[in-house]
């Protein structure tokens, strides 16, 4: 039995697209190596991974799922991720925790949108790369072109390690291009081409080898295993296996070859920076310093919270104190497991490289990151798309109000691209996800799971305000009804901030005399600066100005929006000795600004979203129109494989919320889309004009 050690590790993530048969190919290796004593299955609902009740119903995966085997003196872990870009976070998670990632490609239908969008997650990540292609066993497959548009899409750098002797109910055997086998014939490509091509690209990456090949010597099997490690782990190799789960052929091949070629922990640099900003390089190195975070959270209905954790650096060892460094909190973790799909193996310890979950720690979440001793570090963060489709979402029933937020608190905590939001204007409950599909599926889950019945409807637009001009002046708030009465004066300056802005670099005495100091918000790209002179507003006045600015940005004032990129001065002032209190100055400042707003030539904002769009070739016309009715801004068109056009385009969000109809209705069920918040822009005149017109204004 194989013990789960740093030199022996290999961690990798199945992604690609959906219905490739990532999870099929999954749960063939768990049977094939003895894990289980049966193939699971995915269409019948039996599959060791997709072990969610909604994952069985809909027949694909709808979160990560992590499993293990031993093959040829390795461990191997196992990542399966969700297909569907709608929960692409899952995937993003699981590249954080491996080093080499597994691109699932389908040989009948090629390259579809979500592969190119987890090509590139893996690419960020900075792991190695493999790809599989699979279901060679079905017919009409064309294996010189797939290559060749595998290679159009993602570089020459990917390289058949093994070929099928042929395609369709043919397939029985795979062909090995390392080897120098003259004897070797596939119906389908020349193999001995593809020889030289691997060894060319083997030898390129490392120079020892290279000047040997060059010299005419013959490499041994183990230079060429360690060159192929390199070039993997370098980029300049990616090679490609093809295989069928559903016959086996090549199965055993691709065992091998996740062995002897998925990288080891040693082989990934993975850089930290300390609390100067000094780099640190962490070695997988089960002696060193504990440095471990978290890659994934489940709420099991059973186990309670699983925290699922890389180990970079250093052992975990159970009922030893650890250092959250988010909070400062000193942990100790009582319980440690190896996860096999939904069930978990207890362990005492596990060292750096290994992948582990620890249960019940509700301090834990995604991202954080986990040290022995108070050791001061930062990983690269963790970067998910942000959730643009909204659901307002309401209980059902006044039972069901009382666990509505409980239950929307376990998604969030499990899915990093669904939010929860209360809506300051529309008090609406909104929650956030990637699609239709992505919502429906939380739905679902919070009814099935949680038993939380809920009713969602369309919530509104988050459009924003902001000004594109200056105004000046001032307020005095007066208020005399018998008593202590209120007074203050505030003058104040409003002008737009730009985007981008360093506060170091531009909140300076240069552009702003007299300044004293500012506070600035990143989230809405807001400052207040304080200005004011010789006591004019008392110091301990100031930060009630401050908040009744806020106040009125987070209420609106042309259109009941949240107000950004703007920049609020505060230069002057007057008090009274008895009749002045911080409510007079909240008072003085919410007015002045709202006056002012409306002076600086206000301005809506709509949020624009990034949109790639998939169609057939001879769609590309009236998607183009759809688009142009849309307010949408075509920025760019590829071919892919299978004759079909990728679309880039920058779309309004409120012109999106019937486009996944459309797209279907145009396409005929072939296109698919992508979309991603983009940034903020200013709607036309007579589309502001409407949403003004439409805004319930505050109450003074």
């Amino acid at each position: 039995m194989v013990t789960a050690q740093y030199d022996n590790m290999r961690n990798v993530a199945f992604i690609g697209h959906g219905a490739v048969g990532k999870t099929t190919l999954a749960d063939v290796l768990l049977f094939k190596s003895g894990v289980t004593n049966r193939p699971g299955s995915v269409d019948e609902g039996t599959s060791h991974l997709d072990t969610d009740e909604d994952e069985k119903e809909h027949h694909f995966s709808i979160t990560s799922h992590l499993a293990h085997f031993e093959h040829s003196g390795h461990w191997i872990n196992v990542i399966d991720t969700p297909g569907y870009p709608d929960f692409i976070g899952q995937t993003i998670g699981a590249l954080r925790g491996v080093d080499t990632a597994i691109v699932v490609i389908a040989a009948d239908s090629g390259i579809a949108v979500n592969t190119r969008k987890v090509f590139e997650q893996a690419n960020k990540a900075g792991v190695g790369k493999m790809i599989v292609l699979s279901k060679v066993d079905h017919e009409n497959i064309h294996f010189e072109n797939l290559i060749e548009d595998v290679q159009a899409s993602f570089g020459k750098a990917c390289i058949p390690f093994n070929v099928p002797n042929d395609c369709g109910k043919n397939f029985s055997s795979v062909i090995s291009t390392l080897r120098d086998d003259e004897t070797a014939i596939s119906d389908v490509i020349d193999v001995g081409l593809l020889h030289k091509t691997v060894i060319d690209a083997i030898v390129e990456a490392d120079e020892t080898l290279l000047e040997k090949f060059l010299e005419g010597e013959k490499l041994s099997p183990e230079e060429i295993d360690r060159g192929i490690e390199h070039a993997i782990a370098h980029g300049t190799l990616i090679p490609i296996f093809c295989l069928s789960a559903k016959t086996g052929v090549g199965v055993p091949e691709f065992m091998e070859a996740l062995s002897h070629y998925a990288l080891p922990p040693t082989a990934i640099d993975r850089h930290a920076h300390d609390a100067q900003g000094h780099d640190i390089l962490l070695h997988a190195d089960p002696n060193g310093p504990l440095v471990a975070q978290v890659i994934k959270t489940r709420i099991d209905p059973f186990v309670s919270k699983l925290s699922y954790l890389r180990i970079f650096s250093g052992k975990l060892v159970k009922d030893q104190p650890v250092h959250v460094l988010r909070n400062g909190k000193s942990l100790k973790f009582h319980q440690i497991f190896h996860a096999q799909g939904s069930l978990t193996e207890p362990i005492d310890e596990a060292e750096a490289g290994d992948i582990v979950a620890v249960a019940k720690i509700d301090e834990l979440h995604l991202g954080d990151i986990i040290c022995n001793g108070t050791a001061d570090l930062e990983l690269p963060p963790l970067v998910f798309p942000t959730p643009m489709i909204g659901l307002a979402v309401e209980p059902k029933s006044r039972n069901d109000q009382q666990k509505i937020s409980g239950a929307l608190h376990k998604i969030e905590e499990e899915d990093p691209t669904f939010h929860v939001t209360r809506e300051a204007q529309t008090h609406e409950m909104v929650m956030q996800g990637m699609s239709e599909l992505h919502l429906k599926i939380v739905k679902e889950r919070m009814e099935k799971r949680d038993k939380v019945g809920v009713v969602t409807h369309s919530p509104k637009i988050p459009y924003r305000e902001t000004v594109v001009g200056e105004a000046e002046g001032y307020y005095r708030h007066k208020k005399q009804s018998g008593g202590a009465g209120q007074f203050a004066e505030v003058h104040l300056k409003v002008t737009p901030l730009p985007q981008g802005v360093v506060p170091a670099e531009y909140f300076t005495k240069d552009r702003f005399p007299s300044l004293r100091e500012y506070h600035y918000d990143p989230q809405t790209n807001f400052a207040f600066v304080d200005r004011v002179s010789g006591g004019t507003v008392p110091n301990q006045f100031i930060p009630a100005v401050e908040r009744g600015v806020r106040e009125r940005m987070t209420r609106g004032v042309v259109a009941g929006c949240q107000v950004q990129d703007v920049c609020v001065e505060l230069f002057f002032g007057k008090d009274h000795p008895v009749d002045s209190n911080e409510n007079a100055f909240r008072m003085a400042g919410s007015l002045a600004f709202r006056n002012l707003f409306r002076e600086a030539k206000p301005s809506v904002l709509e949020p624009i979203v990034h949109v790639e769009i998939v169609v057939p070739s001879d769609k590309l016309g009236d998607i183009t129109s759809d688009l142009n009715s849309r307010r949408g801004r075509v920025e760019g068109m590829d071919m892919t494989s299978g004759g079909m056009q990728m679309i880039q385009a920058r779309v309004p969000l409120t012109e999106m919320g019937t486009y996944s109809r459309s797209l279907q209705s145009i396409t005929g069920g072939q296109g698919s889309y992508t979309m991603e918040f983009s940034h903020y822009e200013p709607m036309p005149v007579h589309e502001q004009q409407k949403v003004i017109s439409a805004a319930q204004h505050p109450e003074e």
